[in-house]
């Protein structure tokens, strides 16, 4: 049974001498074909190889090491990618992964910035934040319940009023409006608003009082349109009119023919009307001229009949 042990033994022991011949062999040639050396290292490099890139860097890079199917390839940096942190000592400086649940950090144990679905707090990330703070998903951090300066709010990064004295622009409180805004009665910042004109029109003729005959000095005018009021603080517009003095030769006013001839026709309609007044009464005149000789005529009749009848009643 000794025997049958001290065989098994030794059996061991050749295999694990024949696996590490075996290993040191291919360790030889994996670092034969390597090819280490300082000569011919780029990218900051101090020493590297062909098959693993950078082993050492110049002095204040950082070496990181990147992953490639089975194997890693060193890199040296000015400074760590997202999701490490970097560590310095005498003899090299390295790049170290940050916890799972951290973007960015300052060490293991600091966040600066985390993953999704995570918010900072304290250099921690957390999936839900702390009693009286709220997670903003603008900077993934756990913020107070509504900004500073916010009266109500939206959310933690949106105000909806500001408290007195402040001026809401954007969902943030100010306490003057920003360049190129101005405060409304809202207490809210609102664009600031400049006039605008449009070009200057042709100049008119020259006129005086309306007319454009019968002087020789008069004035000619131009006007451009405002195209944009301005607001209360904006630039207030220019003027929108000008004048000058012009010289023509001077000349008569005539008639035009349109009003000459419309007041013809006034006059002619208005003697046709005072022609016809004058008829009415001069046949009213008339009629009563006949009903006095008729009333005369009568009169006289009526008397000699009541004479003749007087005489005739003195005879008998």
């Amino acid at each position: 049974m000794q025997l049958q042990l001290i065989s098994i033994v030794l059996i061991l022991h050749c295999m694990e001498y024949t696996n590490c011949q075996h290993h040191g062999s291919r360790h030889r040639q994996h670092k034969q074909g390597s090819g280490v050396s300082s000569q011919g290292c780029q990218g900051g490099c101090q020493t590297c190889s062909v098959y693993n890139g950078c082993l050492t860097c110049k002095p204040k890079l950082f070496i990181h090491l990147e992953r490639d199917g089975m194997r890693q390839i060193g890199v040296c940096l000015a400074s760590c990618p997202n999701g490490f942190y970097g560590t310095r000592s005498p003899d090299r400086n390295d790049c170290i992964k940050c916890g799972s649940e951290c973007d960015s950090c300052f060490n293991r144990n600091f966040c600066l910035r985390c993953r999704a679905g995570s918010y900072l707090h304290k250099g921690k990330c957390m999936e839900s934040c702390p009693d009286g703070l709220v997670p903003s998903d603008t900077k993934k951090e756990c913020v107070p319940a509504c900004p500073a300066d916010c009266e109500s709010c939206q959310n933690s990064d949106t105000c909806t009023r500001c408290a007195p004295g402040h001026f809401l622009l954007h969902g943030q409180c100010h306490h003057v409006c920003p360049d190129k805004f101005e405060p409304n009665d809202s207490m809210e910042c609102i664009p600031t608003v400049h006039c605008e004109v449009g070009e200057w029109s042709e100049w008119g003729p020259c006129s005086r009082s309306g007319k454009t005959c019968g002087f020789r000095w008069g004035e000619e005018t131009r006007t451009r349109k405002v195209l944009q009021n301005p607001s209360p603080m904006g630039s207030q517009c220019p003027v929108t009119s000008e004048k000058k003095e012009c010289f023509v030769k001077r000349r008569r006013c005539k008639p035009k023919g349109q009003r000459r001839g419309e007041k013809k026709k006034r006059f002619n309609l208005q003697e046709k009307e005072n022609t016809e007044v004058r008829r009415e009464r001069k046949r009213e005149r008339e009629k009563e001229t006949i009903n006095r000789e008729d009333s005369e005529s009568r009169n006289k009749t009526e008397h000699r009949r009541r004479r003749d009848q007087s005489r005739d009643a003195g005879t008998v």
